[in-house]
């Protein structure tokens, strides 16, 4: 399995300073959610037509990759998509980044959601990822956090342009499903893992650093594991959203070697 880091955990850091972050703690890629103080990645002058080839030239002169491109489109609501969907395949298909991540809705817990027009948009926007060869996943957040109705979502999708971002701090945290659970009903559809840990205080979600919440982050480690996974596994530091957590550079190190230390484990 490979490991990397989400942009929305360093939204100070200029470009330079998360890549070679990246570098320096042997990341294998950086997720893209936001460089500094802008989050419409296809507007960013690093995948510009004049600097593309310049900044795919520099990662891959340091070992990384950009393996997903966050979009914040939520297909379940009324509120048109479609250019950003298809701005941010354009912007992936040309930068030669393999994934695209897509909603129903735009917050983590259960909300209304119109699954019927997200499925409509789903196997379109899929299609069209195709042809660009790219592959749009549906992140396993507001009601499709619940792995039975997750699975019923991506029956009929098309396997090559389409599948599941696991998220695996949602469907435990707000339907209470174990790792084992979730993935009997998504394992088939998973090609992309987000991890995160938290604890409940009172009714609300307080994130912590990778292994002081109860996240049972291990058990969906060894049921990937298990299961031949060999994608990337993200940390997502909610940090653009939540100033007040821990700076990047303390969470981002300690995200590698915990996870280095899990890995080790599975060997046994």
């Amino acid at each position: 399995m490979k490991l990397a880091f989400s942009t929305l955990g360093c939204p100070d850091w200029t470009w330079n300073e998360i890549i070679t972050t990246a570098k320096d703690l042997k990341m294998n890629g950086v997720e893209i959610r936001g460089v500094e103080h802008k989050l419409y990645a296809p507007d960013f002058k690093i995948f510009s037509d004049e600097r593309a080839g310049e900044t795919k030239e520099r990662l891959e002169g340091m070992g990384l990759q950009i393996p997903m491109l966050t979009s914040a489109a939520c297909l379940g609501q009324e509120k048109d998509c479609e250019k950003e969907v298809m701005d941010y395949i354009a912007c992936a298909s040309k930068m030669g980044i393999p994934y695209v991540r897509v909603m129903v809705t735009p917050v983590a817990h259960p909300e209304q959601a119109d699954l019927a027009l997200a499925k409509r948009r789903y196997l379109d926007y899929c299609q069209r990822a195709k042809e660009q060869n790219v592959a749009l996943l549906m992140e396993t957040n507001g009601v499709l956090a619940n792995s039975e109705t997750m699975a019923g979502f991506m029956e009929g999708t098309d396997p090559v342009s389409g599948g599941v971002l696991w998220d695996i701090h949602h469907p435990y945290r707000f339907y209470g499903e174990s790792p084992e659970k979730t993935f009997h009903h998504i394992g088939n559809y998973v090609k992309y893992i987000h991890v995160k840990d938290s604890v409940m205080v009172g009714d609300l979600v307080s994130y912590r650093m990778m292994g002081y919440g109860d996240v049972p982050v291990f058990d969906a480690m060894q049921i990937l594991a298990d299961g031949g996974y060999e994608g990337y596994i993200t940390f997502e530091w909610l940090k653009r959203w939540f100033p007040d957590l821990t700076e990047p550079g303390i969470v981002f190190a300690h995200f590698a070697s915990y996870m280095t230390y899990l890995f080790s484990q599975l060997e046994k």
